[in-house]
């Protein structure tokens, strides 16, 4: 894996760019935390976890190609990788279609910064 050693390497997916670097930041500004890699799109974020091998991916639920499909590929093709979603949408059908390919942490987008960074590290720490 990439990244600093003794710090949590971490994969972000979303196809909003904003996200995208609101969520950089905000994970780059905590001591045990890298972000090693973004990405716009499903098959982007799967490639780019085979490559670095991330800790955690965090992945838009409803981004192009499909936020399921990738979470379903990085834990077959990179196992020691944990998957959280990320998403605006809570509805029971977009978390089941996630727990159903083995994501543990569905966090919403808009919690505040401090939720978000620790569903990181409990991501990090599911087996």
């Amino acid at each position: 894996m990439s990244g600093t050693p003794g710090r949590l390497t971490v994969l972000i997916g979303d196809d909003q760019p904003l996200i995208r670097e609101a969520l950089s930041e905000v994970l780059a500004a905590e001591p045990d935390l890298d972000v090693v890699a973004v990405a716009a799109d499903a098959r982007e974020a799967v490639r780019l976890a085979v490559c670095h091998e991330p800790a955690v991916a965090i992945l838009d639920v409803r981004m192009p190609g499909g936020g399921a499909w990738a979470a379903g590929e990085i834990r077959r093709l990179s196992p020691a990788t944990r998957v959280m979603a990320f998403s605006a949408y809570g509805d029971s059908h977009s978390v089941d279609e996630m727990r159903r390919v083995g994501v543990r942490e569905y966090v919403l987008k808009g919690l505040p910064n401090s939720d978000i960074v620790a569903a990181v590290r409990r991501t990090a720490a599911t087996s």
